[in-house]
């Protein structure tokens, strides 16, 4: 059993049933190859909630800052998370989110680069668009519905892939490949809700 088992086994023995949590879509979720996963953002709890409710192990960009607190950063790092350097253009984390994807791997991401406050979905940044386009990867919008709030529901929903070779054809910019995303995601959350 790797650490990231171990620890998703015992972040969803908590949060389950604590929260409540109902999954649907995991049969749009492709087996394999990899995907860009893109979620909203409402609360620092949503990686936690994405890497047990997604199929497969999921990595994310995490704060530099988290990296550098003793014993957190390992147990971070053991959680398939790498840094990013937050306000800068980090060609560094760019990189290394295009190696997950070119390895097969699934890649988290939360294009609003924050958490909404208003639980309403926020403008998406261009990094959700430069990875779809930079890579061949499937691009997965996900919607975490719902107060996290002890035993009320909170609903995770996985969407159908995004078809990328239209946008590809159009020559499609970051921007407008990010905004056809957050709409995805923004179409999800008023079905479900």
């Amino acid at each position: 059993m790797t650490f990231y088992s171990f620890a998703r086994s015992v972040v969803a023995g908590v949060f389950k049933p604590w929260y409540r949590i109902e999954v649907s879509g995991l049969e749009y979720f492709p087996k394999e190859g990899g995907v860009l996963l893109c979620t909203n953002h409402i609360h620092n709890f949503d990686p936690l909630v994405v890497g047990i409710t997604a199929p497969r192990p999921v990595h994310f960009m995490a704060k530099e800052e988290l990296f550098k607190v003793p014993v957190l950063g390992n147990i971070v790092r053991k959680c398939n998370a790498f840094p990013v350097k937050r306000g800068k253009g980090d060609r560094e984390s760019l990189r290394a989110g295009l190696k997950v994807l070119k390895d097969g791997n699934v890649f988290g991401l939360f294009p609003e680069g924050t958490r909404s406050k208003t639980g309403e979905i926020g403008k998406g940044l261009s990094g959700a668009g430069f990875f779809a386009l930079r890579s061949e990867a499937d691009v997965v919008p996900c919607a975490i519905i719902g107060p996290y709030k002890s035993l009320k529901t909170l609903k995770v929903v996985y969407g159908k892939p995004i078809a990328m070779d239209e946008m590809r054809a159009v020559k499609a910019s970051a921007e407008q490949v990010t905004e056809l995303i957050m709409s995805e995601i923004d179409k999800l959350i008023k079905e479900h809700r």
